[in-house]
């Protein structure tokens, strides 16, 4: 979850390296660092904070070296401090480190190295790596490498800098994403492409266990048995103006507008010239279709709440068995996973340690693997059998929001075409459906144009410590993705429940002026819905209901009703998650908050 940039060639390494870090600091702010190999040593600067206080220093003593590495931080062993920043020196500092993930026998290593004399400087599990370079290292950096890997249980990706060679960079990846980038006469290492793309749009994607060699301007890759590997370079296409705000006042302001345009993307550019959908990297036939007994859809937040949403959609238009379940809760329980099995994997990172956990796990049991994400090339892509990629863009604010939405739309899509495949549908009511979600763009901006209504209603919870979100059915599904929106962002304590718990326990919870956004737009539940409304503002509650337009009666039991356009009731989650964004969004804003980078979290999760 940590940011990683390395430079090797003409330019000056630091500014290089800090404004790649600036790309990446949504994955990780509790501080920042750099070393830079000067000709003569290692200068290295690292601070407790924002990036902002790295840059203010160097911007008042820049450090001039044409190789370096830098980090952003987001913590997992030791409070954030400058000593725990990254990045790790040995004793004489002529060996620097950056790291993310985490060394999970760094205790043990700690213990056996502190036994040798070894005096550590910080709590982190990362020092244990450059004092093991240190021990191994005889003048040859790749060496020292690769017999310091070897003693490593865990997740990596590793950035090495030398003050002995300032023609020379060494990185490692292990279940923790990085790249290489290749430029003219220069080199480039992060741990996401928006890192590289002001100075080159060609990369190599690492697999697991691959160590990127950088020396003279050459770039050399390896296996963990030390072969050569001879990888595709692959060109970058989209623009970096899509990893910027485009004058938005934050990135997740940006990426909830560009929802109707990631929504219409992921869908029509799939639809061939009869309007049927053509899944292209997913080969997944009828004969398969009727062999498999069961579905399992996995994820962690806001796309295990997407994957809720795909299971309703299969369970109606396939009619088999969906079972869905959360990524660190699944690896550990009793599983049903077999060759009879497809195992759907959703994550937007498509890194999530504990999705891509499972996707070994099952694969060694037998299953097929299909993945839904947002990353081309992201480990989860390579490594399933079948792949959906949702086409949402960049997305940079750690709470995701068209992410999510996108991912219904891919999972719903997956869902049709193998009912088609199994003759579970007709034609006429799969082009009747994909008719239906080729409106859902239009419906989306109707929404958002409607945001003045959301600001005032943003204003009457503002200063709320607690919020419940009710729902039935898929709209339960829905209000957790609006209560998750809600507290990562504005701190707000924001539960979901299922409405028709209310009287087994949680309308206990219930006071004078507690805000409930009640969401109400599935038709065979609207009555029930109504009622529970009843009961909450009976007990004193602020009722925000959302619902179709067309369902009137909600404004009798709300103090305020957001409405959204008529759909069909399994598409309306897509439009009905769009002013729980925007509320959250508002809520933060007004708050003062950081929108983009709420405080202990990171946008990628690529640890346990």
């Amino acid at each position: 979850m940590c940011g990683i940039v390395g430079y090797l060639g003409k330019r000056n390494a630091s500014d290089v390296i800090v404004d790649g870090l600036a790309k990446l600091e949504y994955r990780g702010y509790d501080s920042a660092g750099i070393a830079i190999n000067t000709g003569d040593n290692l200068e290295i600067r690292k601070f407790k904070g924002r990036l902002a206080v790295l840059a203010d220093n160097l911007e008042k003593d820049n450090v001039i070296g044409n190789v370096g590495i830098g980090h952003t931080r987001w913590a997992t062993h030791g409070e954030p401090s400058d000593a725990n920043a990254h990045p790790h020196f040995n004793k004489d500092m002529t060996l620097a480190v950056v790291h993310n993930g985490i060394i999970e026998n760094y205790l043990q290593l700690r213990e056996q190295l502190e036994a040798e004399g070894v005096v550590f400087k910080s709590k982190t599990d990362t020092e244990v790596v450059v004092h093991l370079l240190d021990k191994y290292y005889e003048g040859n950096l790749l060496d020292a490498v690769f017999k310091t890997i070897s003693d490593l249980r865990g997740a990596y990706a590793l950035c090495i800098v030398s003050a002995d060679h300032d023609n020379e960079l060494v990185a490692v990846r292990k279940d923790s994403p990085l790249i290489a980038g290749l430029g003219e006469d220069e080199a480039f290492i992060a741990s996401d492409i928006p890192a590289l793309l002001k100075y080159t749009r060609d990369v190599y994607y690492l697999d697991n266990g691959e160590i990127v060699h950088v020396k003279d301007n050459k770039v050399k890759i390896y296996d963990s048995e030390r072969n050569e590997v001879d990888k595709p370079l692959i060109h970058v296409t989209w623009d970096i103006e899509s990893a910027e705000k485009g004058g938005y006042d934050c990135f997740m302001e940006k990426e909830i507008f560009e929802q109707p345009d990631g929504i219409k993307h992921t869908l029509e550019r799939r639809l061939d010239e009869s309007g049927k959908i053509v899944l292209d990297d997913i080969h997944i036939d009828k004969s398969y279709l009727d062999y498999i007994n069961k579905i399992y859809i996995i994820a962690c937040g806001t796309a295990y709440n997407a994957g809720i949403l795909g299971k309703t959609a299969m369970q109606k238009w396939m009619g088999i068995p969906v079972i869905t379940d959360i990524a660190s809760e699944f690896r550990y329980n009793q599983n049903f996973v077999d060759e009879k099995t497809l195992v759907i994997l959703v994550s937007q990172s498509g890194e999530t340690a504990d999705t891509l956990a499972v996707l070994r796990d099952s694969k060694k049991k037998g299953a097929r693997v299909l993945a839904v994400t947002n990353v081309v090339g992201s480990s989860i892509a390579r490594e399933a059998d079948d792949v959906f990629y949702t086409w949402a863009g960049p997305e940079i604010a750690v709470a995701s929001t068209k992410a999510y939405t996108t991912q219904i739309v891919a999972l719903y899509m997956i869902a049709l075409n193998f009912a088609l495949e199994m003759e579970k549908i007709s034609e006429a009511e799969y082009f009747d459906i994909i008719d239906k979600m080729k409106e859902i763009p239009s419906k989306v901006q109707e929404v958002l144009d409607n945001r003045d209504y959301i600001n005032v209603i943003a204003d009457e919870i503002v200063g709320s410590e607690h919020a419940f979100f009710l729902g039935r059915g898929v709209d339960y599904a829905l209000a957790m993705e609006g209560s998750l929106k809600l507290k990562e962002i504005s701190y707000i304590h924001a539960e979901a429940f299922a409405a028709g718990e209310l009287k087994h326990g949680t309308i206990a919870l219930v006071e004078d002026g507690t805000p409930i956004i009640s969401i109400a737009t599935q038709q065979n539940l609207f009555e029930k819905m109504v009622s529970n409304m009843e009961e909450v503002r009976a007990r004193g509650a602020y009722v925000v209901a959302i619902s179709q337009k067309h369902n009137k009666e909600v404004e009798k039991v709300s103090n305020r009703v957001i409405y959204i356009p008529d759909s069909e009731d399994i598409l309306s989650p897509i439009i009905a998650v769009i002013p729980m964004q925007l509320l959250a969004l508002t809520v933060s804003s007004k708050r003062g908050l950081d929108v983009d980078k709420p405080r202990n979290l990171a946008k990628s999760v690529t640890v346990e």
